[in-house]
């Protein structure tokens, strides 16, 4: 027997090296719910989770934006939902004023409301959103997918322009309510007002149409990466936990196993002395 050199003892260690260093990387899949702790455990793995979660990133952006463009439709569309009531009162007051039998103190009196609801139509084009113009003459664009890829909003411009010539008129300080022909001048002024702004309202919903159905795919597709990460880099918790099990009982075991080889030198040894 050659008992200067332990081979058992010395493949009993290897043994409970190896089986430790599998408990090792069992609880630390365990412990982080990812099957791929460091490169060397799925290079291509570890590539395709990482592009994923780029793009998921990028995808969160998109969606920012989207939903910040909904906001400034809405926005839009609640001051022209005000401005639409507001010309409607101002064609209500144009009728009235219009009927030769009204006094001149009563058209006075009209023309003082009229007059403020003017003022109130020429403001409101001049009103912004996070300092960007929400009535003028500009596109603007906003980025749809994680591609960069952008939608062109259509500007509803209610300033100076051949599209807006319906708003400059109604709120023209040559059209008033003084005379009864001059109320029939605004009353058209303010109908042509009223048929462009639910020309440009029914636009607002069908970019904001748009926007939502965008909002709902990117969403779908961010769910749809996220799986897709889900299936390459989570661990499967049941096989794994009874490989943790396993490996468990193999490190005891395996220290049991060693205790017993480190003895058998000794126990030769009390062999010899006999």
């Amino acid at each position: 027997m050659v008992i200067n050199t332990n081979m058992e003892a010395l493949q009993t260690a290897n043994n409970l090296n190896t089986s430790q260093t599998e408990l090792s990387k069992s609880l630390s899949r365990l412990s982080s719910g990812s099957r791929i702790i460091k490169p060397s455990d799925d290079a291509a793995g570890l590539a395709v989770t990482s592009r994923l979660r780029a793009q998921i990133k990028r995808l969160d952006s998109a969606l920012s934006n989207v939903v910040n463009a909904v906001s400034f439709t809405q926005t839009q569309d609640g001051f022209m939902k005000t401005m639409d009531k507001a010309l409607r009162r101002m064609g209500e007051l144009a009728m009235l004023a219009k009927d030769g039998t009204k006094s001149q103190s009563d058209l006075n009196l009209y023309q003082k409301e009229f007059k403020q609801l003017q003022d109130y139509v020429d403001n409101t084009r001049t009103k912004d959103y996070n300092a960007v113009s929400m009535f003028g003459s500009s596109t603007l664009n906003v980025t749809v997918d994680s591609e960069g890829n952008t939608f062109s909003m259509p500007p509803i411009d209610l300033g100076a322009g051949t599209t807006v010539g319906a708003y400059s008129a109604a709120v023209s300080s040559a059209v008033m309510l003084t005379t009864s022909s001059l109320a029939g001048v605004a009353l058209e002024a303010v109908k042509q007002a009223i048929s462009q702004i639910a020309i440009d309202r029914a636009q607002l919903g069908a970019v904001q149409s748009r926007l939502n159905f965008t909002n709902d795919q990117l969403n779908i597709t961010k769910e749809n990466l996220q799986s897709a990460i889900s299936r390459v880099a989570d661990v499967d918790v049941a096989t794994e936990a009874t490989n943790y099990a396993r490996y468990q009982i193999l490190v005891q075991s395996g220290t049991q196993m060693l205790t017993q080889a480190n003895n058998l030198p000794n126990a030769a040894l009390q062999l010899l002395r006999q």
